[in-house]
């Protein structure tokens, strides 16, 4: 039988998926964070407790976990001062369309932006992977560019071109 398939799994095995000490899923059990039924001297953690325990199959790392662990996210937020209400709307659909496309993940980067007109400031929100938030950023950072005409030149106002 295939481990996927496994209804049951000793504390050893558990501990290893989880890169935890043997000692500190014994604990888990003991003080009932992790379900297991005691068979002979041994316990058995069936796989719906061990799902409970991790929301994920015994088998299945994610690809954003670290050392089987957990997963890493970076929060980043983007202010760029001295943009048009007109460049700010493109920057906004660049960003989403750029986070909407398909990545090698499984958690889709997740972004937020607003704008304040009075202000000629736009503020982006990232929440995702490591790997994709600083893609993504370096992606905008080319956009904002000298050599691109997303700033504005008049106190707010937009510079448009005849």
């Amino acid at each position: 039988m295939e481990s996927a398939e496994r209804e049951l799994y000793s504390i050893g095995e558990v501990a290893e998926r989880l890169g935890l000490h043997v000692r500190t899923v014994r604990n888990y059990v003991r003080d009932g964070r992790l379900k297991a039924v005691r068979i002979g001297k041994q316990y058995r953690i069936s796989r719906a407790d061990f799902e409970a325990l991790t929301s994920r199959p015994p088998g299945d790392t994610p690809s954003g976990d670290i050392g089987g662990r957990g997963r890493a996210e970076v929060s980043s937020i983007v202010q760029i001062d001295g943009v048009g209400p007109d460049a700010a709307h493109r920057l906004s659909t660049f960003v989403t369309a750029s986070a909407q496309s398909p990545r090698d993940t499984r958690e889709p980067l997740r972004v937020q932006t607003v704008y304040d007109k009075e202000r000629a400031r736009m503020k982006i929100v990232v929440l995702g992977s490591a790997a994709d938030t600083a893609e993504l950023l370096h992606l905008v950072d080319g956009v904002l560019g000298p050599d691109n005409d997303m700033f504005t030149t008049d106190g707010g106002q937009e510079a448009h071109r005849a």
